[in-house]
C-alpha cells in the first residue's frame, strides 16, 4: 500500500556512516565489523531462524525506524531484491542471527503485507495497519505483537493560500471539492460515514505524485505528516511552500499504523524468539523516540545504495521522526507500554471498519475480536517512555 509521494529532491548522502568495503551491480557492503556478542538472554540464534526477514509496507523511511535500529554495522545492501541485510543486534551487540528488511509497495508489486506473508514463507514478520489486517483476517490472518507507532499520521492536505477558510477536515466537506486519494483507502469511506466529507468528494486517482497538486490547488490530497508538509515545502521545487493539513487522528480515526505482525499459523512455532525479539524492537522504538539521529543516518544511507528505491534526503528523515515524535504518534498506549494495544480500540476499528470491507466485497468473518487481530503476550510491560 502506498505510504505517500515520498522523495522527490535529491537524497543526502551520509558519508559519516559505513565505508563502501565492496561493490557489484547488485548490492553495497559494509565493512567488516567484530560485534561484542549479546548476553544469553539477548541472544536468537537458538530460538529465531537464522535471518529474521522484516517486509516492510513501503520503501525503507524513518517511520519503520525502530527496524532499522536493529540493524547492525556491516550491513549489505541488494538494490537487486530491494533488502538490506546485517546484523541483528540488541543495544549494538550481536543477537547471533541476521536480520534482513524488505521494501514493500513496488518492490512487491504493490502486494499487501499479508498477501506477501503467505506467499512467501522466508517472512518472520510483517508491517501493517489495522485495515489491512482485518482485510485479510478471513484467509490470510496475521496478528500484531507490537506497533511502532501509537496513531496513524495519515492527513489530509490542502493549500492556505486557495482556501483560506479551510481549517479541518469538515471544512473540506462542507466545500464540496476533490478529496484525491490513492485506490484502495478505506478511510476515505469512513470519513464519509462520519458525515465529514461526501462520497461524492471522493476521488481515487491519486498517483503519489504532486503534479495535480501543483497544477490545481483547489483539491484536498491525503498525505502523511511525516512527509508531504516537508516535500512540498522543500523538495516540490513547483511549489516550495507551505501546505495546511489535519491529521485524520484528530477527527476520532482509531487505526494503527506500522504495526509489527506474525502469521497466525505461525504463532506457536515463534514464540520463543518472540519472546525475546518483542522487547528488543520495543526498546529500539524507545531509543529512536529519544534520540532518532543514528536510525535517520541508516536509512538514508541504505536508500542512498539502492538506485532502485526513491531518494531520501537528510532533511526529510529529519523532519519525519521530529514530526512522529512531536505529533505524539510514537508513545505509550493507555496500558502505559510502549508499543503496546488499546484492545477496545482496535474491536472500535473492527466495529467500524467491517462494514465498509464488505461493501467493497471483502469477506470479513463474522464475530472477529480484537484478540483475533493483536496480542500483548509477548511485550515487556516495563518498557514505556514514561518511565
Amino acid at each position: 500500500m502506498n505510504t505517500s509521494l515520498r522523495r522527490l529532491g535529491v537524497a543526502a548522502l551520509s558519508a559519516a556512516l559505513l565505508a563502501v568495503a565492496g561493490c557489484s551491480d547488485s548490492a553495497t557492503d559494509g565493512p567488516a565489523v567484530a560485534l561484542e556478542p549479546a548476553p544469553p538472554e539477548q541472544r536468537l540464534d537458538a530460538v529465531c531462524p537464522n535471518t529474521v526477514v522484516v517486509q516492510l509496507q513501503w520503501e525503507p523511511e524513518t517511520d519503520s525506524g525502530p527496524i532499522f535500529g536493529l540493524l547492525g554495522p556491516g550491513y549489505r545492501v541488494d538494490s537487486d531484491h530491494n533488502k538490506v541485510v546485517g546484523p541483528l543486534v540488541a543495544d549494538g551487540k550481536d543477537t547471533g542471527v541476521k536480520l534482513e528488511i524488505r521494501a514493500g509497495g513496488p518492490a512487491i508489486g504493490f502486494q499487501t503485507v499479508p498477501s506477501q506473508m503467505y506467499v512467501d514463507e522466508n517472512i518472520t514478520l510483517g508491517l501493517a495497519h489495522s485495515e489491512q489486517s482485518l482485510a485479510a483476517a478471513a484467509s490470510q490472518r496475521i496478528v500484531a505483537v507490537t506497533t511502532l507507532l501509537r496513531d496513524s499520521p495519515q492527513l489530509l492536505m490542502w493549500d492556505p493560500k486557495t482556501h483560506p477558510d479551510w481549517h479541518s477536515i469538515a471544512d473540506i466537506g462542507r466545500s464540496g471539492a476533490p478529496v484525491v486519494v490513492s485506490q484502495g483507502q478505506l478511510y476515505p469511506d469512513w470519513l464519509v460515514g462520519r458525515g465529514l466529507i461526501r462520497a461524492s468528494q471522493i476521488d481515487a486517482s491519486y498517483d503519489n505524485a504532486p503534479s495535480r497538486f501543483v497544477a490545481g490547488p483547489s483539491i484536498a490530497q491525503q498525505g502523511f505528516v511525516n512527509s508531504e508538509p516537508y516535500v512540498y515545502e522543500h523538495e516540490v521545487r513547483a511549489w516550495g511552500k507551505p501546505v495546511s493539513y489535519q491529521l485524520l487522528r484528530d477527527v476520532g480515526y482509531e487505526g494503527y499504523a506500522r504495526t509489527v505482525n506474525v502469521r497466525a499459523d505461525r504463532i506457536d512455532r515463534l514464540r520463543p524468539c518472540l519472546a525475546r525479539l518483542v522487547p528488543m524492537i520495543q526498546r529500539a522504538t524507545a531509543r529512536f523516540r529519544s534520540d532518532p539521529g543514528p536510525v535517520n543516518d541508516v536509512v538514508v544511507d541504505v536508500v542512498s545504495k539502492s538506485a532502485n528505491f526513491t531518494p531520501y534526503s537528510a532533511g526529510l528523515a529529519a523532519y519525519g521522526s521530529k514530526a512522529l515524535i512531536e505529533r505524539g504518534l510514537i508513545g505509550d498506549d493507555s496500558d502505559g507500554v510502549l508499543g503496546s494495544f488499546d484492545e477496545a480500540r482496535v474491536q472500535r476499528v473492527i466495529d467500524e471498519f467491517t462494514p465498509i470491507l464488505r461493501r467493497g466485497g471483502a469477506s470479513v468473518p463474522d464475530g472477529l475480536r480484537a484478540s483475533d487481530l493483536v496480542t500483548k503476550e509477548f511485550l515487556d510491560p516495563t518498557v514505556s517512555v514514561g518511565k
